[in-house]
């Protein structure tokens, strides 16, 4: 059973401008993602999927591998399709491009789940958040059969606690998946949905088809980079543990 890691990575950024090329003590952000996920042993290879031909240098000169993939490609998930038709695997996880800090034994626990169970097409993880914290529109929140199976993804604080209702357990999402090969080719046929262009998110497009997304809870993750606060903040940390 092969499984390939993807690493999706844009140049174009509105608040982080060339966010995968910028330098955190001596690295491209790009490269600490790679040899974080490089130390996961599953994988059979490690892919940065790229359109921008300053990041494919990056990567190559770092020694590590990159494909070129269209400009068109409209989210990332169209990207790692580009790349699961050129470069056969069973299995793909995609691994977003800035997340630095991120920790391969998350990564692992994402690519074991395909593997111990077959019937699995797609599955993803999710994080315990505060009550505060899902008030956060920003922050995708999801809900959850007893099976780990998800019943629905969204902006929105969900549970919704009902006057005299109990307290409940409030859970976000990390955007990592992983999918079974002919299921990330189907992707880009499934019908048209409109929870999905109501929240703008696409894992509910998958959903609304009525196929289960598997979603394993792990703890928080380190923080990732979407602006520069968040950058300088992940220097920090990197300087601290002296890495």
């Amino acid at each position: 059973m092969s499984i390939v890691a993807v690493i999706p990575s844009r140049f174009a950024s509105t608040r982080l401008p060339g966010k995968p090329l910028v330098d955190i003590c001596g690295k491209p952000m790009v490269q600490r993602v790679y040899e974080q996920v490089r130390k996961v042993e599953l994988f059979d290879d490690v892919l940065v999927a790229t359109d921008d031909q300053r990041i494919f240098d990056a990567v190559t000169a770092f020694g590590g591998k990159a494909v070129m993939t269209s400009v068109d490609c409209p989210s990332g998930t169209d990207r790692l399709i580009e790349v699961a038709s050129a470069h056969p695997a069973d299995i793909y996880v995609n691994i977003q491009g800035d997340e630095p800090l991120i920790e391969p034994e998350v990564v692992e626990k994402l690519a074991r789940v395909m593997l111990d169970d077959p019937e699995l097409q797609m599955g993803t993880l999710c994080y315990p958040i505060t009550a505060e914290q899902a008030q956060n529109p920003n922050l995708v929140k999801v809900v959850r059969a007893h099976n780990g199976n998800a019943l629905y993804f969204s902006r929105s604080p969900i549970p919704f606690v009902r006057s005299g209702g109990i307290e409940p357990e409030y859970f976000g999402h990390l955007g990592m998946y992983a999918y079974r090969r002919q299921f990330l080719l189907d992707f880009g046929r499934l019908p048209y949905s409109k929870l999905e262009n109501t929240e703008k998110l696409e894992q509910l497009r998958v959903l609304e088809a009525g196929i289960s997304i598997r979603c394993l809870t792990v703890q928080a993750m380190a923080p990732g980079v979407d602006t520069p606060e968040d950058l300088e903040n992940v220097r920090r940390i990197v300087r601290e543990r002296g890495e």
